[in-house]
Formats: C-alpha cells, sequence, structure tokens
C-alpha cells in the first residue's frame, strides 16, 4: 500500500513540490498578525505568494522557477524591501538546480545566489560588523545547501547505475538461462536419438530372426514380431519427442550409448570413491521403462549428487531412494548440507536442465532447501510409454 502511495506521488511533481513548499506559508503567516516586518500587510501577504507559489514547478522547470525567485528578490533588494521569510524560496530554487540540472547550471545558480547575498548584506544591516557576519553567515549557508545538492545529484546518479546495472545483469541471466535451457534440449535430443536408433537396431534384428524361424520355429517368430510391435512404438513416440525438442544446427557430435537405471549402482560407488557417504533405497517392483526414461532417472541422480559434492559442505551424506509406484516412479535424492546456507554463484543450469529433462515425459520435479536443513530433489516420472498419443 506504501509503494503504491509513493509511486502514485512520484508520478505528481507539482503536488509533492506544494507540499513542501507549504511550511514556508506557514511560517509567513505571523508576519500577517503582527508587524508585517516593517511594511503593509497587502505588500508582506504579495511577497509571500509571489516567492512561494513559483515553487509547485520548482522539479518540473528548475531553472525557470529559479530565475523567477532570484528576480523577484533582486528586485526587492533594489526596492528596499526587507527580507520574508518566503525568501527561503531562493535557498529552495538553488538546491533543486544543482541537484537536478547539470554542473555548470548549480554553479550558475549558486554564483547568482551569492551574488544576491553580497547585495542583501550591503543593503540591509547597519554597521561593518553586522556586515561582515551577515555576509559569512549568508556564505556559509548558500555553500552549505549548493554542495546538499550537489550530493543528491550524485547519489542519485549513482542509485541509477546500480538500477541499470542490476536491470542489465537480470537481462543477461534469463538470457544465460534461455541459452542453457536450449543447450539442454539440443542434449537431449541427441541422447533420444541414440535410443530411438537403438529401438531400430532391435527391430532389425528381431526381423531378420523372425524372417528365419517363421518356417522352422512359429512360436519364436510370434514372439519377434511381438518385440518388434513393441518396440516400434517406443521408438515412436521417442521420435516424437525428439522432433520436439530438435533444434536446427545442432552439432549432433559423437554417439554413444547412455546410462540408465541399471547403472546407478556404479554411480553411487563412484561418489562413494570421492568420499561421499550415499546409501541406495529401491522400493517397490522395477518397471520396464524405455531407454530415454532410465536416462532422465539416471541424470537426475548424477546432478543431484554433483550438486551436494559442490554445496553440501565436507560433512554431508546422500540417501537415494527410487519408489516403483504404479504408473509411476518417484525419485527422492536427500541430504543434510549446508542447503539454503549454501553460496550460489547463480550461474549453475542444473536444475533447470533436470526439469527439462523431466518434462519431456509429463512428469514433476521440485528442488528446494529441506526446512529442517539439507536439500532434497524430488521428481515423479511416468514409466509407461503413452502410446496412443504417440
Amino acid at each position: 500500500m506504501v509503494v503504491r502511495a509513493w509511486d502514485w506521488l512520484r508520478g505528481r511533481r507539482p503536488l509533492v513540490d506544494a507540499f513542501f513548499a507549504a511550511p514556508l506559508l506557514f511560517f509567513s503567516l505571523p508576519g500577517l498578525v503582527g508587524d508585517s516586518y516593517g511594511i503593509s500587510k497587502g505588500t508582506y501577504a504579495l511577497m509571500a505568494v509571489v516567492l512561494t507559489a513559483p515553487l509547485v514547478l520548482r522539479r518540473t522547470f528548475p531553472r525557470a522557477v529559479f530565475a523567477v525567485v532570484a528576480l523577484i528578490s533582486f528586485v526587492q533588494c533594489v526596492l528596499n524591501v526587507i527580507p520574508v521569510p518566503a525568501n527561503v524560496a531562493v535557498l529552495m530554487g538553488l538546491y533543486t538546480v544543482a541537484a537536478g540540472c547539470s554542473f555548470r547550471w548549480g554553479l550558475a545558480a549558486v554564483l547568482s545566489t551569492e551574488v544576491g547575498a553580497a547585495m542583501a548584506t550591503w543593503r540591509y544591516p547597519d554597521g561593518a560588523e553586522d556586515r561582515k557576519y551577515t555576509f559569512v553567515m549568508l556564505t556559509v549557508v548558500v555553500a552549505g545547501v549548493w554542495l546538499l545538492g550537489l550530493h543528491m545529484r550524485t547519489r542519485r546518479a549513482y542509485l541509477r547505475s546500480v538500477e541499470e546495472r542490476a536491470e542489465r545483469l537480470e537481462h543477461e541471466r534469463d538470457n544465460e538461462v534461455r541459452m542453457a535451457m536450449a543447450a539442454e534440449r539440443a542434449r537431449i535430443a541427441r541422447e533420444l536419438h541414440d535410443v530411438v536408433a537403438h529401438n531400430v537396431s532391435v527391430i532389425v534384428v528381431q526381423a531378420d530372426g523372425a524372417s528365419y524361424a517363421i518356417d522352422t520355429d512359429v512360436g519364436r517368430a510370434r514372439q519377434a514380431l511381438e518385440t518388434i510391435s513393441s518396440t516400434g512404438r517406443l521408438a515412436l513416440a521417442e521420435m516424437r519427442r525428439l522432433l520436439g525438442v530438435l533444434r536446427e544446427n545442432d552439432d549432433v557430435g559423437v554417439f554413444a550409448p547412455q546410462p540408465g537405471v541399471a547403472q546407478i549402482d556404479e554411480l553411487v560407488e563412484q561418489v562413494r570413491a570421492s568420499g561421499l557417504p550415499v546409501t541406495l533405497e529401491v522400493d517397490g517392483t522395477p518397471a520396464v521403462m524405455s531407454e530415454g526414461r532410465q536416462l532422465t532417472v539416471f541424470r537426475i541422480v548424477q546432478e543431484a549428487l554433483t550438486n551436494t559434492l559442490k554445496h553440501g559442505g565436507p560433512r554431508a551424506a546422500v540417501s537415494i531412494r527410487l519408489r516403483y509406484a504404479g504408473d509411476a516412479l518417484e525419485i527422492r535424492v536427500d541430504d543434510d548440507g549446508r542447503g539454503a546456507a549454501a553460496p550460489d554463484d547463480g550461474r549453475g543450469h542444473g536444475l533447470a536442465g533436470m526439469r527439462e529433462r523431466v518434462a519431456v515425459y509429463g512428469g514433476s520435479v521440485r528442488a528446494a532447501p529441506r526446512p529442517g536443513g539439507g536439500f532434497e530433489v524430488v521428481a515423479r516420472i511416468p514409466v509407461h510409454e503413452e502410446v496412443g498419443a504417440a
């Protein structure tokens, strides 16, 4: 609510400037009730109004407002009209020019104000000592207001540069995330290519076997044809996803067999050898999954272990649980490391790539610090292919 009100006021400068100019009118009221500083009440009221009214536009037209109040004060001095509280408008105009305009305009404004201070010192006080002290006091006040305006101008410029830099860094980080997601999609496409190639190879081998066995062993031929049917459906489904994430001008590189669920044990042993305690638990009956899904499971576990090695701390331990429940596999990787206190340079894209992988198969993933400390990664992946959709 306060932020909205402040934003609303920032868009209405005259209203805010009128609010800050109102105290000048308030301090001018006693002069209307008392002796009016030795001048008529009509002249006093006119001076208060003509000096205060331009301040409503002091930030909208800073140089023009300063010129108006300075000219009015100059005429007042020439006509030997005694200074009134509203003459403080000259200092407010000086501050606005110094804070909102260039250094040269601020310097011109302070020199003009200093000339006015010299004129007021020569025009009004009696006695050489009074004039000396008055001039020194006015000079100190004028210099202080000018320096305050310069300080605010420098501070505002610094804040603007910080905001621009933060916005630029945010855009750069968004671009990096988008580039990382595109690279991850390309990598998924390459890996799915391996899976599809494997399925096609299986189809070819089974078809050759069926052609040789069709006359001698009908049962084996029928089994081979069933294998060809199921493998072909999986290949079609994987190809559909491949076409969805494939990007043009992608350097496919060298194709190689990719790891799956069976290789998680080897991954765990490798991480244990590095000094990180890891426990692995499998609940339920392992379901038959396509190679692409197995690769996704392997990569999720691998990325979670890598994050623990990087951010968990020297005494962290990890527990991995694979739970087969119905038509889905739940992957849970928990550690008792630093969790939310772990340092983050903002340049890692492993979690974004993990979400991309799971989204390919219609699953979900959640990665966040645990309330009691440590970090957890929970992913859920359907284990059965949607043959109809393929």
